[in-house]
């Protein structure tokens, strides 16, 4: 199971939307297209913004995405 969960993700996301804005995300396929892509960022070499116990790129992913680090934005 993925802690956190994938709502508590997109919470995390859209804590800064105005009210009546449209969300940043508003689906499961736009955290998990967010994370892998930050995932393939960290198996390049990059290096991670948390520090962690984890070892796995997505795992890692996911902690910088939850703790705000990581910023999901529209693409045109």
């Amino acid at each position: 199971m993925l802690h956190p969960s994938y709502t508590d993700l997109m919470k995390v996301v859209n804590n800064e939307v105005e009210q009546g804005e449209a969300p940043v995300v508003n689906s499961r396929y736009s955290i998990v297209m967010a994370t892998s892509r930050r995932a393939r960022q960290i198996i390049a070499g990059e290096e991670p913004l948390v520090d962690t116990r984890q070892t796995k790129p997505l795992s890692i992913a996911i902690e910088e995405l939850n703790k705000g680090k990581i910023k999901i934005t529209h693409e045109d």
